[in-house]
């Protein structure tokens, strides 16, 4: 079979299915975790702390090393640690300590979490496309449908062979990632800056005012969307007393539909639609649905705030790239490490503020995800500047 630069967008749109499996199949387990190994709340958090931590210092590590060993050998390194990563969670608990076997099974996938992070979208940009916001955006919402088929099935599979056999799903997961490789190995890859032309360096980017605004609505993108999601089924499940199934259902599972279907409606309609006022009108809806879920006295209405939070999401990460292009062009590799960077500095900040506020008040996760409302209102401030901005410009 002849592959072609279609068959390369396939291997991105898997690549964040990958990425989706390494950062939400083990926040389905943290309450397994916590009854099986004895490991607290505050030890539980500090697996999402440095899962993106990590992939935090590889973004910053990429600008260094991708250019040099290239696109291709970094993206398939990127699948072979992801696997990796979960074949090990099934192994290093038994014969280590629990928490620490776990915690370096999440450093060995975070690194290809990470590498994957920096560049599934400058792969994807690079690709011959006609509108290359829209296609930004439906690559984006295949981490969402990665979500969806994580929490779906495995809270199948949770259902029909027990949650004690989670081990053989982490392998069955891993297969995904190897798979991915494989196509890597021998798709085109194309350049991301033409021929002729040089990228900005580090002291360019850090030099320009877009850049640092786009950097903190990168942060406060991760943040709003991890805060919620990597939380949904513990607060489900603890928070309002609901079963694990249908907390995993409800939850983080109808999350990532409707983050999934924001993505999906940019991807489809892109070029009709303002991308600056959808992101503004999605960030407000954010606020209010932090507010509803960490607030409302009904269980229901807190599971639909977290569900609507999804949705008001789904924009801001492909959204806040798609602009970041637009507006800095020959930015290259290292603004989209850079930005990948910021992404999981604010996929870590979300969630770890969440985990530690919860913590301080008697494990009251309604409070934690309310502390983390300041996220989406900083971003929304930040989009009212930028709009106000480019009017001018």
């Amino acid at each position: 079979m002849k592959l072609t630069y279609k068959t390369t967008i396939v291997a991105c749109f898997i690549g964040y299915i990958v990425q989706a499996i390494v950062n939400n199949f083990i926040p389905l387990l943290f309450i397994t975790f916590q009854d099986s190994y004895t490991i607290p709340l505050s030890q539980i958090t500090l697996l999402v702390t440095i899962n993106f931590g990590v992939q935090l210092t590889v973004d910053l590590l990429a600008t260094l090393f991708v250019d040099r060993i290239g696109y291709r050998v970094s993206i398939v390194l990127a699948q072979v640690f992801a696997a990796a990563g979960l074949i090990l969670l099934t192994v290093l608990p038994e014969v280590l300590p629990p928490f620490t076997g776990i915690l370096i099974a999440v450093i060995v996938y975070a690194i290809g979490g990470g590498i994957i992070e920096v560049l599934i979208s400058p792969i994807m940009e690079s690709c011959p496309t006609d509108n290359k916001a829209k296609a930004m955006s439906l690559l984006h919402s295949f981490y969402c449908w990665g979500h969806v088929g994580v929490v779906l099935l495995s809270t199948a599979f949770f259902g029909i062979c027990g949650i004690t056999n989670w081990r053989i799903l982490a392998c069955v997961w891993a297969i995904v990632p190897i798979a991915n490789a494989f196509i890597f190995l021998k798709t085109p890859i194309a350049p991301l800056i033409a021929e002729g032309e040089r990228g900005m360096t580090i002291p360019e980017l850090f030099k320009n005012k877009i850049f640092w605004m786009m950097v903190i609505m990168m942060i406060c993108s991760g943040a709003s969307e991890l805060a919620v999601s990597q939380w949904a089924s513990a607060f489900a499940e603890n928070g309002l007393g609901i079963s694990k199934t249908a907390g995993d259902l409800a939850g983080p599972m109808t999350f990532a539909v409707l983050m999934g279907t924001a993505r999906a409606i940019y991807g489809k309609y892109g070029d009709k639609i303002d991308l600056n006022k959808f992101m503004i009108g999605s960030t407000a809806l954010c606020v209010v649905s932090y507010l509803i879920t960490a607030l409302s006295p009904i269980p229901a209405l807190s599971l639909i705030g977290c569900a609507v939070c999804g949705f008001a999401v789904g924009i801001m990460w492909p959204g806040t790239f798609s602009q970041a292009a637009a507006a800095l062009p020959r930015g290259g590799t290292a603004m989209f490490a850079l930005f990948a960077l910021a992404g999981d500095l604010g996929c870590s900040s979300g969630p770890t503020l969440v985990g530690f506020v919860s913590d301080a008040l008697d494990g009251n996760l309604s409070m934690g995800i309310l502390a983390a409302v300041l996220f989406p209102a900083i971003l929304l401030v930040c989009l009212l500047v930028n709009k106000k901005r480019t009017v001018k410009s």
